[in-house]
């Protein structure tokens, strides 16, 4: 009788597998456990779970095999609904650090003592697309933050972008309806280049700022951990006098901004639609914590008060350079979760989940969130009871006397599930540690109608474009080209262009050529004149943003048999110096036999490991090797595309050749390092800094 070999470690342990004959002559195989018991899921043992209970070997099934029913019954609602918008998300543990007490401005627990770490969970997410979609749609991205406070959870629920389309929620679901596919043709998924989209923001000034947004390389990070989150909306922190203080709320990636192009965007999505997933798992995995710094502005009521703009419009911002973040804590993901489904998935984030100390302002886009938020988690996770499952429980003591409904996991004990109550019983609300609201003084008629202080919708779009340097400009104008070029209705695109002549003429101009549209329409109407005088914001620029080091990036090395060992050993140990990753690409999966007969493993083989999964790429080829692949299309798509999206790349003289066929110049710019020189390495992991050559951008006319 044989035996099937056992793994040993970590890896899931093969089963003994006995042959066995059925009641029906045939042969199946039994898998005996390492001492478990299957059992249903009331705990009862289970005797055979490969045969349904029978009349007969050819019978019917039996009514009463309550095994089989319920495994079928679990497997058949084993999907909840995706969320609406925001479905396609991917989540990690980790704590928050909070650096020093912030008790002048708040009496949130979670400010009152420096260096105290509170456990997080953090989801990443696109709005656009479902579950299935791929990571590097250009989209917004979700970025919510659960923190488990000794004061229940605080959700601060946000974007990697500080502003947004609409400035009321009554408008969120036509928002989100036109950017989803077209309900008559199920198409385009995960994208917003169709006419229904463009024809509501065409239609929708107020969301032309974040259009410059969406249309710039924010919409397609490099990573999320190389990606700003921002809280969008103006909270307030009131103290233990009730004082309050506006506050906005801002996540800064250690490793600073980095975003991919959108050529290299399209190819990334076919190569690897999980890339975004990859990446923070590797990251997590590998030690490489990700890190964010929180930072807040916090103003009153007469700073607010001194802008053109309202604190309230959540279409607006306020610049860094006139309003310094303040650093007060730092978030870092330690930890993937046990199962996706039990935590990312089941995950419910709110806006109205904030602690004592923290307060909304009456920004009607947050007050609409913090109405809808409830409503769709219990749609979602299929009743009232969601906080009981464990991702959503606080992780400080609770006491309440809600009760019963669809999935209780804990009900109220004792008599009285009521109060006041003559007992003396459960619970008691506390004035002095409770959730106190802001005592603000309103008034004034019930009317549906927006103020006058949020109808500038282009100064601040005209301030974005500005504020970034010539390569994201003529990414937002490609990009927008691009967009338009999908929508098959004239007037809309039309519509679109009028609205570009109120941010930047010259942007205007070059979509309107690039779409053919001979004559340009005059501006559209504006409420306000916009105004152009507002300073340029360099925190607004990805690439002015970027990181002081390569830490946390990947550069992949294209090997072949014969390649120089000895200089793939400096490589590597300069990369792992600078705190990135390497990566082996080779003809074949396996790896090859380098210089010295050594053997050189491979993470990936040519055909599934192209450039773009990179961020830098070296070619250390030997001269039977580099002849070899110049027959490849892959080898040369991969030296190609390095090329084409400006990244550095470093080549031995045996790799010209490869070089040559990909139509790449060896001496094309300073980009190209040769790795002759014994310096070169050093040279080469230095430039890697800079991530992109962006001046090769224009010779290149991707």
């Amino acid at each position: 009788m044989a035996k099937a070999p056992r793994r040993n470690g970590n890896t899931a342990a093969i089963h003994d597998q006995t042959l066995t004959r059925g009641d029906g002559g045939e042969l199946h195989q039994r898998a005996e456990s390492d001492g478990a018991v299957l059992t249903t899921a009331q705990g009862g043992p289970v005797s055979d779970d490969q045969n349904s209970l029978k009349i007969g070997p050819r019978g019917p099934t039996v009514l009463e095999d309550f095994h089989f029913r319920e495994k079928i019954f679990h497997f058949d609602h084993e999907r909840i609904p995706e969320r609406v918008v925001h479905a396609r998300g991917y989540g990690a543990h980790g704590y928050f650090e909070t650096y020093d007490s912030l008790a002048k401005y708040t009496r949130a627990d979670i400010f009152q003592r420096a260096r105290e770490k509170t456990p997080a969970f953090v989801r990443f997410s696109t709005v656009a697309g479902s579950k299935g979609s791929f990571d590097l749609a250009r989209d917004v991205r979700g970025f919510a933050v659960k923190l488990y406070t000794k004061e229940g959870n605080w959700d601060i629920v946000g974007n990697n972008i500080p502003v947004f389309f609409i400035q009321d929620a009554i408008k969120f679901p036509d928002m989100v309806h036109a950017v989803k596919e077209e309900p008559d043709r199920a198409f385009p998924q995960a994208q917003s280049a169709h006419d229904n989209f463009w024809d509501f923001i065409s239609l929708t000034p107020e969301s032309m700022h974040m259009i410059m947004w969406v249309m710039s390389d924010r919409a397609i990070p490099r990573s999320f951990r190389f990606m700003e989150g921002f809280g969008v909306h103006t909270f307030r922190f009131l103290n233990a006098k009730d004082e309050s203080t506006f506050v906005k709320f801002h996540w800064k990636p250690k490793f600073g901004l980095q975003s991919v192009a959108w050529n290299e965007a399209v190819k990334i999505n076919g190569a690897d639609p999980d890339f975004h997933r990859r990446d923070l798992w590797q990251a997590i995995q590998s030690g490489n914590f990700p890190e964010w710094e929180l930072r807040v502005q916090l103003f009153d009521q007469d700073f607010a008060d001194s802008f053109d703009f309202d604190v309230l419009d959540a279409t607006k911002l306020i610049p860094e350079e006139v309003l310094e973040p303040i650093p007060v804590g730092r978030l870092v993901l330690d930890r993937m979760p046990d199962n996706f489904f039990a935590e990312t998935e089941q995950v419910a984030f709110m806006t109205q989940n904030v602690p004592p100390g923290v307060d909304f302002s009456n920004d009607p886009l947050l007050q609409g969130r913090n109405f809808s938020y409830l409503d769709t988690q219990l749609k979602r996770l299929g009743g009232p009871n969601f906080t009981h499952i464990p991702i959503n429980a606080p992780k400080c003591p609770f006491n309440h006397f809600q009760q019963d409904g669809h999935m209780a996991m804990r009900n109220p004990v004792g008599r009285t599930n009521y109060q006041p109550n003559s007992f003396d019983e459960g619970p008691r609300e506390s004035p002095q540690r409770g959730f106190r609201s802001f005592a603000d003084a309103e008034a004034g008629q019930k009317l549906r109608l927006r103020a006058e202080s949020f109808a500038d919708h282009y100064s601040q779009a005209r301030q974005f474009f500005n504020s970034q340097t010539p390569p994201e400009q003529r990414h937002i104008a490609m990009a927008l080209t691009f967009e338009l070029s999908k929508v098959e209705t004239p007037v809309i695109r039309e519509r679109m262009v009028a609205h570009l002549m109120n941010i930047d003429e010259g942007l205007a101009v070059t979509v309107a050529d690039r779409l053919g549209i001979k004559e340009l329409p005059r501006p559209a109407d504006a409420a306000i004149v916009p105004r152009n005088d507002l300073a340029p914001s360099p925190a607004l620029s990805i690439i002015q943003n970027g990181p002081e080091s390569f830490a946390g990036r990947k550069v992949g090395v294209l090997v072949s048999a014969g390649a120089d060992a000895a200089l793939l050993k400096r490589l590597q140990s300069a990369v792992e110096k600078e705190g990135a990753t390497m990566e082996v690409v080779a003809p074949k999966v396996g790896g090859v036999e380098a210089s010295d007969g050594s053997w050189i493993e491979a993470r990936h083989m040519i055909d599934g490991g192209p450039s773009v999964l990179f961020d830098a790429v070296a070619l250390v080829l030997s001269d039977e090797g580099a002849q070899r692949l110049t027959g490849e299309a892959a080898a040369r798509d991969f030296v190609a595309d390095a090329f084409a999206h400006c990244k550095f790349i470093a080549f031995t003289a045996a790799s010209v050749p490869l070089l040559q066929k990909a139509g790449v110049d060896p001496k094309a710019d300073e980009g190209m390092i040769d790795l002759t020189d014994p310096k070169a390495v050093a040279g080469f992991v230095e430039s890697c800094r800079k991530l992109r050559l962006w001046g090769r951008e224009m010779a290149v006319k991707l």
